[in-house]
């Protein structure tokens, strides 16, 4: 018998074989993601096998919380860097940081004290809880100071579910969307499956990212999308290209 359904594609095998990566917990100790070098180098090893052949990991900067700095994250990023050249990984492995949008956030963009994906792009987050009261008003005042803010996993984001013309609001003030890759098959739960794929076929999404943090999320690439048309998906891919970056040595 034949069936009127066509098997959906692997996660992984949509990665394309130059992909970057502009998402990811891997400097070890210092966030909830990676706690050890070895947890790093397994965790980038199989990022590898996927076919990404260039990092920005990007860890999280929140008040209270994970208190990094943007010192402390280059030293950390420099360390393991060089700890991955010992055991032969010499992919371009960089470092910038997802930033809660918070008041020290603020201060962080107003002294220009902040690591950016590339160029003036910063990777910013909200409370899975609710959105910041003065959102907007750091959205301008970031974009006053030069930045554009790229919003991490929008898809997350329970409260805007029932408002969707939220997301719109926040594109018009500025906002450019990264997918959480582990999305599209499921791993967060249907609701956000169905947000994120409705945000691919608006065409609102601007870029990509694993946002791995541990071996859970890499055994998720393993698994089937659940979304429709794959095409949407694999163009916001292509555009991480964007962020590639050529070093020497």
């Amino acid at each position: 018998m034949f069936t009127l359904f066509k098997s959906k594609p692997v996660l992984k095998d949509l990665i394309p074989d130059n992909h970057i990566d502009i998402h990811s917990h891997l400097l070890p100790g210092i966030d909830d993601g990676a706690k050890t070098f070895e947890d790093t180098l397994r965790l980038t090893r199989a990022l590898q096998n996927f076919g990404i052949q260039q990092i920005i990991t990007t860890p999280h900067i929140i008040q209270n919380v994970w208190e990094n700095t943007h010192e402390g994250i280059i030293i950390n990023k420099n360390s393991t860097e060089s700890e991955l050249k010992k055991k032969d990984i010499h992919l371009p492995f960089q470092a910038a940081a997802e930033y809660l949008m918070d008041d020290q956030f603020v201060k962080l963009f107003q002294s220009h004290d902040v690591l950016t994906l590339k160029d003036n792009y910063v990777l910013v987050e909200m409370s899975y809880i609710n959105a910041p009261i003065q959102l907007y008003s750091i959205l301008f005042d970031l974009q006053v100071a030069g930045y554009i803010p790229v919003l991490a996993h929008p898809e997350r984001y329970l409260f805007y579910h029932n408002n969707f013309s939220e997301y719109q609001k926040l594109k018009k003030a500025g906002c450019l969307f990264q997918l959480n890759l582990l999305a599209v098959v499921g791993y967060y739960g249907e609701g956000i499956t169905k947000i994120a794929e409705q945000l691919l076929q608006k065409g609102m999404y601007d870029f990509v990212g694993s946002d791995v943090h541990h071996d859970n999320h890499i055994a998720a690439f393993d698994k089937k999308i659940k979304i429709k048309e794959v095409k949407p998906l694999q163009e916001i891919m292509a555009n991480n290209q964007f962020f590639r970056t050529i070093i020497n040595g």
